[in-house]
């Protein structure tokens, strides 16, 4: 069957951008490995380790059934008729929330944790901001029966209680970061001290940022979003959108929306960035405030003070509420295939209102967000628009939104 028919289910299909990726990781000029050299031989173990992987047809094949049967995969496009007559454009939701755990971050979870089992780990240790991919770690680990390890900012613990509570009920010990701003990026920070003092664990990084081989990894398993939306789109309107969006923090959902649309250049393709309060200080808009630096073993674009030093992010949106970008979002905004804008918090709960009440579909405050940026570039104008609902909002509800 080989890889075509592993292409044909609509799970996996390399980046179009996979030849701005070098060996060494790199897109563009973003990317790369910044890690103390008893780091880089594990990364550059797990890069020859994936890249061998990753071409085999019974790993592709078992990566595909859990999808299907574990997942529930391929998640719906939903046309939100609702939705799409109050804004005056025809709107599709990529249902990425109908996933078991909730969101996109099951994907890769399943990838990531496969890979580390081949090559025969028995402790996962991941970062978590939202909760989402914590939890979508917890459930992949017990399903496989792995140890895991939730690193997770004792703010977001507070502003996530339930995912918290799922994590701890699948298994999972979570560890709260009590450093910095004690949000993601502090979580981040001690899942990588960890993992130096600690080789033998597999580092199960949730979005599509680091050093490399992470970003090609995320991306690869999350480009099941993008295969699946374009495939439903040309079935049901018979071609291609005029647009598509997602939010981003770090970017895994947005890059597995938008992988499978980069070549079609009459597609316009946007990101909503979690602006806070939208002011350089208050903000979790890096495309749009941030400089590139090196930060957390890559090169890209990072919110900084007036020295250059990595400041801490502000955004309702626990998961979007990271100083640091994807590399590969960083060369897409550069190269201006990607238009990044930023939706402040004010905008992301009117749509996490009007979604819930319009379509009866609670999205959560992080996909509010591609919401919000919808209803506000799509204004009358009749676009087809593919809008990624990268998760469910029941993790919100307790909060004053």
């Amino acid at each position: 069957m080989g890889n075509n028919h592993f292409e044909n289910q609509g799970i996996i299909k390399v980046s179009p951008l996979a030849e701005m990726l070098n060996y060494q990781g790199h897109y563009g000029e973003y990317g790369g490995t910044y890690v103390p050299p008893s780091l880089e031989s594990k990364l550059k173990e797990l890069s020859d380790f994936f890249d061998k992987i990753t071409k085999s047809v019974d790993f592709q094949e078992e990566f595909v059934e859990i999808l299907k049967d574990f997942v529930g995969r391929p998640s719906s496009l939903y046309l939100a008729k609702n939705l799409s007559k109050y804004v005056g454009a025809k709107i599709y939701l990529k249902r990425e929330d109908l996933n078991h755990t909730g969101s996109h971050k099951i994907n890769n979870a399943i990838g990531q944790i496969l890979v580390a089992q081949k090559m025969g780990v028995k402790e996962i240790i991941a970062e978590t901001g939202a909760g989402q991919h914590g939890v979508a770690t917890a459930t992949v680990c017990a399903f496989l029966g792995l140890k895991c390890k939730i690193f997770m900012g004792a703010v977001d613990i507070k502003r996530q209680a339930l995912n918290v509570r799922r994590m701890q009920n699948l298994g999972a010990e979570v560890i709260a970061c009590i450093s910095g701003n004690q949000t993601l990026k502090d979580a981040v920070d001690e899942a990588l001290k960890y993992y130096i003092e600690n080789p033998k664990s597999y580092y199960l990084l949730g979005s599509h940022v680091g050093p490399h081989p992470y970003p090609k990894m995320v991306g690869y398993f999350q480009s099941v979003i993008g295969n699946e939306a374009k495939q439903q789109i040309l079935q049901k309107e018979g071609r291609l959108p005029d647009s598509i969006i997602a939010c981003l923090g770090g970017g895994s959902n947005a890059i597995g929306l938008f992988s499978a649309f980069l070549e079609d250049k009459e597609v316009k393709i946007y990101g909503a960035e979690g602006g806070g309060e939208d002011t350089p200080h208050n903000t979790a808009a890096t495309l749009n405030y941030g400089k590139p630096i090196v930060f957390q073993g890559s090169y890209s674009y990072c919110l900084v003070d007036d020295n250059g030093i990595p400041i801490a992010s502000k955004s309702i949106a626990a998961g979007l509420d990271y100083p640091g970008i994807s590399p590969q979002h960083a060369y897409l905004k550069d190269t201006k295939r990607v238009e990044y804008h930023s939706v402040t918090d004010k905008e992301a709960i009117e749509a996490y209102k009007l979604l819930s009440r319009l379509e009866g579909i609670t999205p959560a405050i992080e996909s509010s967000h591609a919401i919000a940026l919808a209803m506000k570039l799509m204004k009358d104008t009749n676009q087809l628009v593919i809008v990624n609902l990268s998760g469910r909002g029941d993790k919100d509800l307790e909060r004053d939104v």
